[in-house]
C-alpha cells in the first residue's frame, strides 16, 4: 500500500479521557469524522481531576460549532450563569472587584473608553467606578443573569466537570467515535523516525495510529513520556504549584459568577453549580504546608462539604512543542497556567479548533507542526502575562508570598504594558489576544494601576457632551440590567424545558 492510501482514512487515536480527550473526540468525530477512524483511550480505574468548572465565553461557539443545544447541555450538567470574576483582597487586603466578560461604556476610532471615563473623574463629574459602565458586571453584583444568543449577553459557564465529560462521550460517540476501555503499558516508537506507532495495553492488546492526541493529564504520557519533549516551567511567574478541591451544598441563590478569594498564600475559587458548589484553593507550597492550607480552605467554605478534599501539585508551564512527530498534547498535558481566569477548558478548545485547521491531509507535514506550535506557545505566553498581572498588580506586603509577587520580575512585554497603561491609558493588543482591552483594564484598575493621563481626542468635547455621554451610558446599563430576572429565575426557565 503506497503512503497516500495508507492515509486516506487517518487512524486518530485520543489517549485519555475527561474534558479534554472528549473535547477533542467529540470535535473530531462532528467535523472530520466521515473521514477519519477517531478513537479514544480511557480507564474507569483512571480517575479525573474533574476542578475545572468555570469556564470563558469562547466555549459558547465552539457548542455551537458541535450542534449543541445549549438549554439541554446547561440542565444536563447542573450549569450555572458566569458573568465575570469577583476578586477579594488582590490588590489590598478588603479590596474587591469584578473582572467581567461585558464591554465596558463605549469607545471611539481612537481610544478606548476608559479615556472618557478618566476624563471625567479628572474634570470632576463624577467619581464612578468603570464598572457602572457595563452591563454584565451590574447584572453580576445585582445577582441577575440572561443567556441564549438573543440576549446579546457576554457569559460562560460554571459547570460540573464530570458531567460535562459524560455529554461530550455521548455526542462523540454518537458521531462514530469508538471508545476503547483499558489501560496503556507502552507507548511503542519506530526506530526510523520516532514517530509514535502504537499503543500497547494491559489486556494484551494493541492500538495502532496514524495521528496522537495526549489528553493524559499532568503526566504527558505520549509527549512527555514517550517523546521526552521538554517543558518550560513558568514557576518564577507563578509561584503557586499546589492544589486543594472540596465540593459543598448549595447555601442559597447561585452567584451568577466565580469569586476568587486570595489568602496569605494564594487564592480560594468559589464556582456555584445548580446542584453544588465547587471549591478550591490555590497556593504556593513554599510560603505554606499542605495542612495548613487544607485548614484554611476548610475553615472558609460556604455550606457543608460533601466529598472528602482532594490535593495535587503542578508545574505551571507549557510544551516547548505541543506538536511533536506525530503526537499533538491537549489539555494538561499541553501546559497549565492555574485557574484564576478560567483559562484550562478553552487552551483545550483553541488547541482542538487549531488542529481542525490544520489538519493534515495526508502525511503530516513539518510545515503544520511549525505553525501549530507557533501559534500555540503565542497564546500561552500571552494568557501567562495576564495571569501574572492578578499576582504583580499588588499592594499587599502582609505575608511572605505577596511581598514576593510584588517585587518579582516580570516578562519585559507585560511590564510595558502595565507601564504605558499608567502613563497613558492605553493598552496595546495584538489582533489574536484572548483577553482584549475590557479586561485588562477591569484589572489593572481593580487592583490600583489607575493611568496619569487620557487621550486628548477627549477634550474635543465640551463638558456638557461628555457628562451627557457618561450619564447616558450608565443609564442604559441601569435599564438593561433593571430588566434581567433573577440568576435564579433564568435558570428555572432557561432549563425547566429540557429538565422535566
Amino acid at each position: 500500500m503506497n503512503e497516500k492510501s495508507s492515509f486516506a482514512k487517518k487512524r486518530v487515536v485520543i489517549a485519555g479521557g475527561g474534558t479534554s480527550g472528549w473535547l477533542a473526540a467529540a470535535a473530531l468525530g462532528k467535523v472530520l469524522g466521515k473521514n477519519l477512524d477517531v478513537s479514544i483511550i480511557e480507564s474507569e480505574a483512571i480517575g479525573r481531576i474533574g476542578v475545572g468548572e468555570a469556564t470563558i465565553p469562547p466555549l459558547r461557539t465552539f457548542h455551537r460549532l458541535l450542534g449543541i443545544d445549549e438549554r439541554q447541555l446547561m440542565s444536563e450538567i447542573q450549569a450555572t450563569v458566569k458573568l465575570g470574576i469577583e476578586f477579594q483582597n488582590w490588590g489590598n487586603e478588603g479590596d474587591q472587584y469584578i473582572h467581567s466578560f461585558g464591554v465596558n461604556g463605549k469607545d471611539c476610532w481612537a481610544c478606548d473608553f476608559q479615556h472618557f471615563w478618566l476624563a471625567g473623574h479628572k474634570k470632576g463629574l463624577n467619581q464612578d467606578p468603570i464598572g457602572l459602565y457595563c452591563r454584565e458586571l451590574q447584572a453580576a453584583k445585582q445577582g441577575k443573569a440572561l443567556g441564549g444568543d438573543s440576549s446579546g449577553v457576554q457569559y460562560a459557564y460554571h459547570l460540573d466537570a464530570g458531567l460535562y465529560a459524560e455529554f461530550l462521550k455521548r455526542l462523540a460517540l454518537k458521531n462514530g467515535v469508538k471508545r476503547i476501555e483499558g489501560i496503556i503499558t507502552k507507548v511503542n516508537t519506530s526506530v526510523e523516525n520516532g514517530d509514535i506507532t502504537s499503543l500497547d495495553m494491559q489486556d494484551g492488546s494493541v492500538v495502532e495510529g496514524d495521528l496522537f492526541i495526549d489528553c493524559t493529564g499532568f503526566s504527558g504520557r505520549l509527549i512527555h513520556g514517550a517523546l521526552n519533549t521538554s517543558y518550560k516551567p513558568y514557576g518564577h511567574y507563578l509561584p503557586c504549584d499546589s492544589a486543594v478541591a472540596v465540593q459543598t451544598e448549595k447555601v442559597g441563590p447561585p452567584r451568577p459568577y466565580t469569586q476568587a478569594i486570595a489568602h496569605k498564600f494564594g487564592w480560594q475559587w468559589r464556582i456555584p453549580l445548580q446542584h453544588r458548589v465547587g471549591n478550591g484553593l490555590v497556593y504556593s507550597s513554599r510560603f505554606v504546608s499542605d495542612d495548613e492550607a487544607i485548614s484554611t480552605l476548610l475553615g472558609n467554605l460556604e455550606g457543608d462539604p460533601i466529598t472528602e478534599p482532594r490535593a495535587f501539585k503542578y508545574v505551571t508551564g507549557r510544551r516547548t512543542k505541543v506538536w511533536n512527530k506525530n503526537c499533538i498534547a491537549i489539555g494538561l498535558s499541553a501546559g497549565f497556567l492555574e485557574p484564576v481566569e478560567s483559562t484550562s477548558i478553552h487552551l483545550a478548545m483553541s488547541s482542538i479548533l487549531r488542529l481542525l485547521k490544520l489538519f493534515p491531509q495526508q502525511e503530516i507535514k513539518q510545515t503544520y507542526i511549525d505553525e501549530f506550535n507557533k501559534q500555540s506557545i503565542e497564546e500561552m505566553d500571552r494568557v501567562r502575562n495576564f495571569i501574572i498581572l492578578h499576582y504583580k498588580a499588588t499592594n499587599r506586603t502582609d505575608s511572605a508570598f505577596w511581598r514576593y509577587c510584588k517585587n518579582m520580575e516580570i516578562p519585559a512585554e507585560l511590564s510595558h504594558r502595565i507601564e504605558l497603561f499608567r502613563d497613558t491609558g492605553n493598552i496595546p493588543l495584538t489582533e489574536k489576544e484572548l483577553f482584549r482591552t475590557d479586561s485588562w483594564s477591569q484589572v489593572m484598575l481593580g487592583q490600583h494601576i489607575v493611568p496619569e493621563s487620557y487621550h486628548p481626542i477627549v477634550d474635543m468635547m465640551e463638558l456638557s457632551e461628555l457628562e451627557k455621554f457618561l450619564e447616558g451610558l450608565k443609564a442604559k446599563v441601569r435599564s438593561d440590567v433593571a430588566q434581567m430576572p433573577s440568576h435564579q429565575e433564568f435558570l428555572d426557565k432557561y432549563c425547566k424545558a429540557q429538565s422535566i
